[in-house]
């Protein structure tokens, strides 16, 4: 049988049931936009994280942006950001007036660190943007030890742990997207900012709502950005199953280094302290075309990322020598992942890698 990349319908075959009757209460309610199904998940999404605010927002482009506005992110200001990320990374910057500048990565583990932050800061920085790229995470508190505010973008960390918490609550603010091939998706776009700072939280929430904080008086430019009640019932329903799903991601990554995996390429490594739940299995291979050929032709869906990274990009070009990010763009293969990938899978994808490699 062929073998997807992201399997989103396998968990959630069990919870069929439970999310029709999510759906059913909207609409018996007929409340569709901040009602109580958004306010309820905000409350255990922030509970869940261990942070004391959550604001659901359209998706996660909005969240990053309107996270930053909200941190005090304005003209003038720049904002330092991996160039080896989704380019929605970057690209929520310049709508605040600041600009993006870009810094490397480690390549063994995909992330930003606090060496590769140092080196682009100016007395113009504002804040950092730190990514947990493919479910892994950033040292967050060594970065803020430079003393400059973290904004976590944690569109793809969902369920991961690290040394000092969950992810969403280690910085001064944090993002998620729910795209629904997220750890924890819903059925469309949606996105949610998470912090422990009151007033980021009350900011947030007025420029998601075009800068109002009663419908009556504009106080700002905000957006229209706000999570529905379908969205944030169908998130209510599967959140409190993302802890066993994100065990069922790490359980997955084990299989691929049970079988083999690491005589062939490079595994992901974990940063220090962390348990990624891996959105991504993302290995490194000087052969990785070689094999995401091959291994599409045996129906195992594999992808490279990123390959072009966001610095080299069109609208953001800039003549940058970030090793990290070269060798990580270059390099990169995403093999499938899912809290239900089986055994038996892997050894089929770990075979055909073997047949290559």
């Amino acid at each position: 049988m062929p073998v997807p990349l992201f399997d989103t319908s396998g968990p959630l075959e069990p919870l069929r049931g439970e999310l029709r009757a999510a759906i059913d209460r909207v609409l018996d309610s007929e409340r569709y936009i901040l009602g109580p199904e958004v306010r309820a998940f905000e409350l255990e999404f922030a509970a869940y994280l261990g942070a004391s605010h959550a604001v659901g927002v359209a998706n996660g482009t909005d969240a990053l942006t309107i996270a930053l506005r909200a941190m005090g992110v304005g003209p003038g200001d720049e904002v330092i950001v991996p160039s080896f990320t989704f380019y929605a990374s970057a690209e929520a910057i310049p709508p605040t007036g600041a600009t993006a500048v870009f810094c490397d990565i480690d390549p063994e583990t995909f992330c930003v660190t606090a060496e590769t932050v140092r080196a682009v800061m100016t007395p113009r920085t504002r804040a950092v943007m730190a990514v947990h790229l493919f479910g892994n995470v950033a040292p967050i508190a060594e970065i803020e030890a430079l003393g400059v505010p973290v904004l976590e973008d944690a569109a793809q960390a969902a369920g991961s742990l690290g040394p000092g918490g969950r992810p969403g609550a280690l910085g001064t603010a944090a993002t998620f997207s729910f795209y629904p091939s997220k750890n924890l998706g819903a059925f469309g776009d949606a996105g949610a900012i998470t912090t422990n700072d009151e007033q980021i939280a009350e900011r947030a929430r007025a420029l998601r709502f075009h800068g109002s904080r009663d419908k009556q008086t504009f106080e700002d430019i905000g957006y229209n950005s706000r999570l529905d009640e379908l969205q944030a019932a169908v998130l209510r329903v599967q959140l409190p199953h993302l802890d066993g799903w994100a065990d069922g991601r790490r359980a997955a990554a084990a299989h691929y280094a049970e079988a083999g995996l690491a005589e062939l390429v490079s595994l992901p490594i974990a940063t220090a302290g962390a348990k990624p739940a891996w959105h991504l299995y993302v290995v490194r291979s000087e052969r990785a075309d070689e094999l995401e050929q091959a291994l599409r032709a045996a129906g195992i869906e594999a992808r490279s990322y990123y390959r072009r990274p966001t610095h080299r990009q069109p609208a953001m070009l800039t003549e940058l020598d970030l090793p990290g990010t070269t060798e990580a763009a270059r390099t990169n293969l995403a093999l499938p992942i899912s809290p239900v990938l089986s055994v038996e899978q892997v050894a089929e994808i770990v075979a055909a890698v073997r047949a290559v490699a």
